[in-house]
C-alpha cells in the first residue's frame, strides 16, 4: 500500500506542477496580447521600389512607392506589390508565432508549423525560411512630408488632416421639405 500511496503522491505532484505551468502561461496572456498588437513587419521588393508594412494578423498598415515604381509597367508594379505584400504578411505571421511560442511554450511548435507552411507556399525550404527569420528586417523610413509624393504612403495616415468634404448638391426635385409640402398639398384629404 505504501508504494501505491507514493505513486499517487508523485502523480498528484506532477498534476500540480502541470497546473502551475498552465497558471504561469495564462498569467502572461495580457503581455502576449500587448506584444501581438504591436507587431510590425516590413518588406521591400527586390529593387526597393515597393515597401509594405504589415501589422497584427497581417493587416496592411502602409504601402510606399518610389519614383522607380511609378515608371514600371502596370503588370510589373502589380506583381511587385503582390509579392511584397505576401512577404510582409508572412513575416508578420512568423513574428506572431514567435511571440505566442515565447509566452505559451513551444509544445505546439508553432514557429516550425508556420515555417513549414510558408516554405511550401513560397517554394523554398524551412532552412531558408528560418534564415530569413533571422535576418534583420528593414526599418520604416521616416521621411518628412514634402511636395515629393514618390516616397509618400498611398494609404491615409491617421495624422493627416482631414480634408473638408464639398457640400452635396441638392437632390433632384428639391429638398425633403419641398417634397413633403408638395405631397401634403397633392393629397385629397
Amino acid at each position: 500500500m505504501s508504494a501505491e500511496f507514493e505513486q499517487l503522491v508523485a502523480q498528484f505532484d506532477k498534476f500540480q506542477s502541470q497546473l502551475q505551468n498552465v497558471d504561469d502561461r495564462l498569467a502572461n496572456v495580457g503581455g502576449m496580447q500587448d506584444e501581438l498588437s504591436r507587431i510590425e513587419a516590413t518588406a521591400s521588393s527586390s529593387d526597393r521600389s515597393v515597401t509594405v508594412v504589415a501589422g497584427p494578423g497581417g493587416a496592411i498598415m502602409d504601402v510606399k512607392f518610389t519614383e522607380d515604381a511609378l515608371r514600371q509597367r502596370p503588370d510589373a508594379l502589380s506583381a511587385a506589390l503582390m509579392s511584397t505584400i505576401q512577404q510582409a504578411v508572412a513575416e508578420s505571421a512568423r513574428k506572431q508565432a514567435t511571440i505566442v511560442e515565447e509566452h505559451m511554450g513551444d509544445d505546439l511548435n508553432l514557429v516550425d508549423q508556420v515555417l513549414e507552411t510558408q516554405a511550401e507556399l513560397f517554394g523554398t525550404t524551412v532552412e531558408e525560411m528560418r534564415a530569413r527569420m533571422d535576418e534583420e528586417s528593414p526599418s520604416r523610413p521616416s521621411a518628412e512630408p514634402s511636395d515629393d509624393y514618390s516616397e509618400r504612403s498611398v494609404l491615409k495616415s491617421a495624422d493627416e488632416p482631414q480634408r473638408p468634404q464639398p457640400p452635396q448638391p441638392p437632390a433632384p426635385g428639391g429638398s425633403d421639405g419641398d417634397r413633403f409640402l408638395k405631397n401634403l398639398f397633392d393629397d385629397d384629404h
